[in-house]
């Protein structure tokens, strides 16, 4: 998503510099091509070699040395930008170029790039939430400047409150969201993910080894794109996506009950949980013992839980239904058969005894079937671009449908 991205990253005199140096090398894992632009006050934090290392680019602080190039630097670093990242964004950075200031490279550039610029704030919390701070964050924002809200936590200044710098992870993770083709705008998309649960006694419950990483990456990337999504899942040990709704359930009925609550109101269902097709006819409400005398064996009765997938098929109207089929043999036969059973629009196939195809992997092997017949084979891939493949589809089909 970053690669060759041309990024400007103008970096202040703050504590905070120290996760700066972080998210110059994540951009730079990402691709991403990194130019550092430091305040003089941000250089007695930070060496400026710190960032050229970092970046393999020139570092910018003076604004008055005499050019390794003969254009206009600050305009050629400011034409150039894909987007602009200002953190640690301080109270000062702020209030200069919310009042049209430019007096040093860094807000001299600002001033004068057409790209987004991002904002990522960091001071202590009473300047914060100081009045001047808030109308110049607040005027910022009406003029198309953005900011990654900070974080609450023990600052610098050992008091306690909001003000912390996001952490690097979050801030890759804005920068990316910023360069999502936003193309699924208005439309919800309900997504099933991980595994359900059934209890056997008040100690005990059946499960499967479904880890929720497909259906909780289908959720990030469909958010990143612009839907309104609702996550409902099963048990994982997963941290959800930021801006998603989220339902948790347990057992296979819980799943049930909350697709039905959300149906309605979509226009597209993602099937990628594993609930469980079974239950216990009778659940024990005390745990259950061996006894002595009794044979190596327990049986216990199962009866039928609903098929979420079968029922929502036949009541669709203009939704986009999708289904997954996690086989371990006859891959394409019991696919096919599972796809005009449950009325999907496509089914995504993949063979989980197959290495980098399991449940816990962070790549899939899929095998996508149209219901026109259309079969699409990919190779090896992170659940991340088998997700953006996935909702690719679901765009053309919401296209057809209008």
């Amino acid at each position: 998503m970053l690669k060759d991205k041309n990024i400007i990253v103008g970096v202040t005199g703050g504590i905070a510099v120290y996760k700066v140096v972080d998210v110059v090398s994540r951009l730079k894992k990402q691709k991403a091509n990194v130019e550092v632009i430091m305040t003089g006050n941000a250089t007695k934090f930070v060496s400026p070699l710190t960032f050229q290392t970092l970046s393999q680019n020139q570092v910018y602080v003076d604004m008055f040395k005499e050019p390794r190039n003969y254009d206009v630097e600050h305009i050629s670093l400011a034409e150039k930008a894909d987007l602009f990242l200002v953190a640690p964004g301080t109270a000062n950075v702020i209030g200069k170029i919310a009042n049209g200031i430019a007096d040093d490279f860094l807000t001299t550039t600002v001033m004068a790039t057409k790209s987004k610029v991002i904002f990522a704030p960091a001071m202590n919390t009473n300047m914060y939430l100081n009045p001047i701070v808030q109308k110049n964050i607040s005027y910022l924002k009406e003029l198309g400047y953005e900011f990654i809200k900070p974080g609450i936590g023990l600052l610098a200044c050992q008091t306690y409150g909001e003000g912390r710098m996001a952490e690097p992870i979050d801030i890759i993770e804005y920068i990316m969201d910023s360069f999502y083709k936003k193309d699924l705008i208005g439309k919800k998309i309900v997504i099933t993910a991980g595994p359900t649960i059934e209890p056997l006694d008040p100690v005990r419950y059946m499960t499967n080894h479904s880890s929720g990483k497909m259906g909780y990456k289908i959720a990030k990337e469909a958010q990143r794109r612009g839907a309104e999504v609702v996550l409902i899942t099963g048990p994982t040990g997963l941290k959800p996506p930021k801006d998603v709704e989220v339902i948790r359930i347990n057992t296979t009925m819980e799943m049930f009950n909350a697709v039905e609550e959300q149906f309605d109101t979509c226009q597209v269902l993602i099937k990628a949980a594993a609930p469980l097709d079974y239950k216990p006819e009778k659940v024990s409400d005390v745990k259950i013992k061996k006894k002595e005398g009794q044979k190596d064996e327990l049986n216990i009765k199962y009866i039928r839980n609903p098929d979420i997938a079968a029922h929502f098929g036949r009541l669709k109207k203009d939704q986009i239904t999708v289904g997954f089929a996690a086989e371990t043999n006859n891959l394409l036969q019991y696919a096919k058969k599972k796809l005009k059973e449950k009325n999907f629009d496509f089914i995504v196939a993949n063979d989980v005894s197959k290495d980098g195809a399991g449940f816990k992997s962070d790549t899939n092997i899929v095998t996508i079937i149209h219901k026109d017949g259309k079969v699409n084979d990919y190779p090896i891939l992170d659940k991340a671009k088998v997700a953006n493949i996935i909702l690719d589809k679901v765009r053309e089909l919401l296209n057809i449908k209008g």
